[in-house]
């Protein structure tokens, strides 16, 4: 069985980069301390698609500001909700 995930999109202003990754290494050791498998931010780079709904109209960034994908993994929904209610 796949691992589940919880999964969050975020506008992000390409200026506090710096500062949202320090957020996130900080946020990924405290998930992990709580028991996730593992924790991953992914910053948009080259978001100009023409296939489907790219992230940016998706959540309608303005300019100046780039998508964040960031997820948490678990072994399962059960392992989930326990990580969940410990933090």
């Amino acid at each position: 069985m796949a691992n589940y995930i919880d999964g969050f999109v975020l506008p992000v202003p390409k200026k506090n980069l710096p500062a949202y990754r320090r957020m996130a290494q900080k946020a990924s050791k405290i998930w992990r301390e709580y028991g996730a498998l593992d924790y991953k931010e992914c910053v948009g780079d080259d978001l100009d698609v023409k296939m489907g709904l790219p992230f940016p109209r998706g959540i309608k960034t303005k300019p100046g500001e780039t998508v964040v994908f960031s997820y948490i993994v678990y072994k399962n929904r059960a392992h989930r909700d326990r990580v969940c209610a410990n933090s």
